[in-house]
């Protein structure tokens, strides 16, 4: 099983955002992403402090409905873009 990758709320946003998906709304420190397929999720920014794995591993399997494996694949594409 690959590594999960650490992020910060704000991070994590943002390579939401590449991956097509939206900021609809910000309520207190969380914010709350859709796609225009349907999938939507929410991603808590509290300060510098990172997002959990368990919350992140929701987020991956639940929200955006794909494998870690084809999510960390996502995101090492991603971080070569930058």
């Amino acid at each position: 099983m690959p590594k999960l990758p650490v992020f910060k709320g704000k991070e994590l946003i943002k390579f939401l955002e590449y991956l097509g998906f939206q900021v609809t709304r910000t309520k207190g420190s969380h914010s709350r992403l859709k796609s225009e397929d349907g999938r939507a999720t929410s991603v808590p920014v509290h300060g510098n402090k990172d997002v959990p794995k368990g919350l992140l591993r929701k987020i991956i399997r639940e929200d955006l409905e794909m494998s870690l494996e084809e999510f960390t694949e996502l995101y090492s594409k991603y971080r070569g873009n930058k």
